[in-house]
């Protein structure tokens, strides 16, 4: 097993405990909710497929698209045709899903909001996420149909159609300001947002964030795609002042220093660039963490930048790279959340990915091995 990085020096993560002290080495005590994740909720869908299924939707072997109108009927035909697995699926969801996952007991640390249609595909996707051990509370609403995610497997290939539906429909007064559920808020102590969720509620996404800041909280985000950095800058220009943790990989780095005028390709250089940007919350600097597949995962805090080798794997053992992003994050905060360390951040974090691209799909054996 290769080396999971460079002994970086104690970073402090919370204000209570100063980095190193025999404080910090005890196991923190963790209670329900205690990480709070919010985005675009999916009903993972994947089968095996034939070629003729791909020809009738017009699918690609091998790729990612968004649903069109002449989609609509692959999700239920596949259900009917083949022989199907359901996850519960979405960025977010899949990283506090993998956070608890790593985390193990006590059930539900990780809490998730978001939005879901009152249908078949949605009482699946609350089974399969309770299954998972995470207390998700779902806004549910009739006018659109649950998000899905249809993955077609066809030998080595996997064709994605995600179609978000329902999940867009988030809606800011009738879910997260209704009074239980702004308490799973309030009780949380870690928050993490992947930046899909600012193309649904911006007022959700600075509630959150503007809490997390008041009260002297961890708020992390996610710039998830290079069209965030473009088409949605603005909002995520009002949410970056309150970010604690900026996660994003080289290529999604690459495209936020040129939307950000940095004049720059270097990725360390754009990482030292945002974690230098404007913060409301003095008190803890920003932390920016890029990965860049098999390279060295970059973290920039303060005035310094460090590299962790990623851990080495054979080519033949890689099933599935997607959801490697989503478990990075899920690994990193499952330890962020116990006010570990974040040498011990990112090793788990390196962990989680690895363990993900051996199995199809953002899916992962019973119980972790790491220590």
């Amino acid at each position: 097993m290769a080396s999971e990085g460079p002994r970086a020096k104690k970073a402090k993560l919370s204000e209570e405990t100063e980095p190193g002290s025999p404080a910090e080495a005890e196991p923190t005590e963790l209670s329900p909710n205690s990480l709070f994740g919010m985005g675009n909720p999916l009903l993972d869908i994947s089968a095996v497929v034939d070629k003729d299924f791909l020809d009738k939707y017009g699918l690609k072997p091998n790729d990612q698209i968004l649903a069109e109108d002449k989609h609509k009927a692959l999700f239920e035909e596949m259900v009917k045709k083949f022989k199907v697995e359901y996850h519960a699926g979405g960025a977010t969801q899949n990283s506090i899903k993998i956070a608890q996952w790593m985390i193990q007991e006590p059930h539900q640390v990780g809490t998730f909001f978001g939005c879901i249609g009152n249908d078949k595909f949605g009482e699946i996707l609350k089974r399969k996420t309770a299954e998972a051990n995470v207390d998700a509370h779902y806004y549910e609403q009739d006018k659109e149909p649950t998000g899905t995610c249809a993955a077609c497997i066809t030998g080595d290939y996997r064709s994605l159609v995600a179609n978000l539906a329902a999940a867009n429909c988030y809606k800011k007064d009738k879910h997260l300001d209704v009074e239980e559920n702004w308490a799973l808020v309030e009780k949380a102590k870690v928050y993490y947002i992947a930046g899909f969720f600012l193309t649904v509620s911006l007022e959700s996404i600075l509630k959150v964030a503007k809490h997390a800041s008041e009260n002297n909280k961890l708020f992390s985000m996610n710039i998830s795609a290079p069209f965030i950095c473009q088409f949605f800058k603005d909002n995520l220009m009002e949410v970056m002042p309150y970010v604690d943790i900026l996660f994003g990989n080289e290529t999604e780095a690459a495209a936020f220093g040129k939307e950000q005028g940095f004049e720059t390709k270097d990725i360390e250089e754009i990482a030292k660039k945002a974690q230098a940007m404007p913060k409301i919350n003095k008190k803890r600097p920003r932390i920016v963490v890029i990965t860049q597949g098999k390279d060295s995962t970059i973290l920039a805090q303060s005035d310094k930048v460090e590299m962790y080798p990623v851990l080495v794997i054979d080519p033949k053992d890689i099933v599935d790279t997607t959801g490697a992003g989503d478990a990075f994050v899920g690994g990193f905060l499952s330890e962020l959340v116990q006010e570990k360390t974040l040498d011990q951040c990112i090793r788990a974090a390196h962990y989680a990915a690895n363990v993900i691209i051996r199995h199809a799909g953002c899916s992962f054996p019973d119980k972790p091995d790491f220590q």
